[in-house]
């Protein structure tokens, strides 16, 4: 782990790969981190991790939970943390 102006970065290996299935197609296949995109909001309904499927171009959104949230941050998957507005 390095640290960028005080931004603690994790370097992951290239090849990194997730399994994921797409609910449209049903197609099964595996993804780079940088094909995911995972946010994390306020409660379970808000948190969840996204992608294209590369079979069918579907948009696929799917809840994350703690386990999921862990393992996509560990593996280099780009996060947005979304705030409650006031």
């Amino acid at each position: 782990m390095s640290v960028v102006s005080g931004i603690s970065t994790v370097v992951v290996p290239e090849s990194v790969r997730f399994k994921a299935a797409c609910p449209d197609c049903r197609g099964r296949f595996e993804l780079a981190a940088g094909a995911l995109r995972l946010a994390i909001g306020a409660s379970r309904r808000t948190t969840f991790y996204s992608f294209t499927c590369p079979e069918c171009g579907a948009a696929v959104r799917k809840p994350a939970g703690e386990r999921i949230i862990e393992l996509l941050t560990g593996g280099g998957v780009r996060t947005l943390r979304l705030h409650a507005g006031l």
